[in-house]
């Protein structure tokens, strides 16, 4: 008896990707003419049967797995719509979604998800960080795998990203163009690599002004606790007249702070902090902040590892993605 030709033999025949084949074979962009013409004369050779006038049950079928913490699953505004909208992108490309979250005791023993040994699986999106030694674990499997939300040098993959340097530089402008020079900093570089991008886009809009970077007012170990930044913050023998906050939770808090030391904002002080997540728009006044497009995230994801699939040998990419300033109360020139 004969045996059927798949997708995948023609694939292993060409040393190529499957979807490559069933992007040439179903006559969709993503190979050019001379591969697609390779991809067809081999088929054809093989003896490969296909309808051109109807979807193939096995084009671009497979399986994409996610990959998180548990800290990550637990930050629903920000992660979930970024799921949501992978999850929507994948379905349009006949893709399975499974998702993992990776609690403390698998990522500090290096223990891999079963799911990911599933020759069904061809991709991997991992959102936010696990730990370095995790994520060169997985990444070690083989599988095509993209970063959401985070880079570190040592870790092999294509990152969708926030330009936080340059989302920090714009909102701490924002500040300076209303006239303030005393402007604070807070958040915990150590936590993500996107705080410190913060940090440093903050201090480069204080040297394109010729501003002195105070480092009294630069909080970039605090705890994201109500306690933590107000005994942080009360201790100040001189405030400022503004604070950058990394994100909207320590925008809040900041908010909060003033409140009880007796400012009033935004006549005393100016906040801006950054996501445009819920906390930004409950508070009083409602805060300025750096708007990041969640469903743009998911987009730009599944769009990378399809590429990354298609390109196994090519150079691991960064892909930065723009912000914009959402302007509300929080924000006037300093009260002279």
């Amino acid at each position: 008896m004969k045996v059927k030709v798949t997708m995948q033999d023609i694939a292993d025949r060409l040393n190529i990707s499957k979807n490559s084949v069933s992007q040439a074979l179903s006559g969709k962009d993503g190979v050019s003419e001379e591969t697609r013409q390779l991809i067809i004369d081999t088929a054809n050779e093989m003896g490969y049967t296909y309808s051109r006038g109807r979807k193939s049950t096995e084009e671009e079928a497979g399986t994409f797995v996610i990959l998180a913490s548990e800290f990550a699953f637990s930050k629903r505004n920000f992660f979930g719509e970024i799921y949501l909208s992978i999850e929507k992108e994948a379905a349009k490309r006949n893709k399975r979604m499974v998702i993992q979250s990776i609690d403390h005791h698998a990522s500090e023993q290096l223990i891999l998800p079963p799911i990911l040994f599933d020759p069904s699986v061809e991709g991997i999106l991992i959102l936010s960080h696990i730990t370095t030694p995790y994520i060169q674990a997985v990444t070690g499997t083989g599988i095509p795998t993209v970063l959401i939300d985070h880079h570190h040098p040592d870790l092999k993959a294509d990152s969708i990203l926030t330009n936080n340097r340059y989302a920090a530089y714009t909102a701490v402008q924002h500040l300076i163009e209303l006239g303030h020079t005393r402007i604070g900093f807070i958040g915990n570089i150590q936590f993500s690599p996107s705080y410190y991008e913060r940090l440093e886009g903050y201090r480069l809009a204080l040297y394109q002004s010729a501003i002195e970077y105070n480092p009294i007012w630069v909080f970039d170990r605090a705890i994201e606790e109500m306690d933590d930044v107000f005994n942080a913050v009360q201790k100040l023998d001189k405030q400022p007249t503004a604070w950058f906050c990394v994100n909207d939770g320590f925008g809040f808090l900041i908010n909060s702070v003033m409140y009880k030391l007796g400012y009033q904002i935004p006549q005393d002080v100016s906040i801006v902090s950054f996501d445009n997540g819920q906390l930004s728009r409950i508070t009083t006044p409602l805060t300025t902040t750096m708007d990041v497009d969640l469903s743009y995230f998911g987009r730009k994801a599944i769009e990378q590892l399809f590429w990354r699939i298609d390109h196994p040998e090519e150079p691991f990419i960064e892909v930065l993605l723009p912000t914009h300033l959402i302007i509300r109360e929080s924000t006037q020139h300093p009260n002279t």
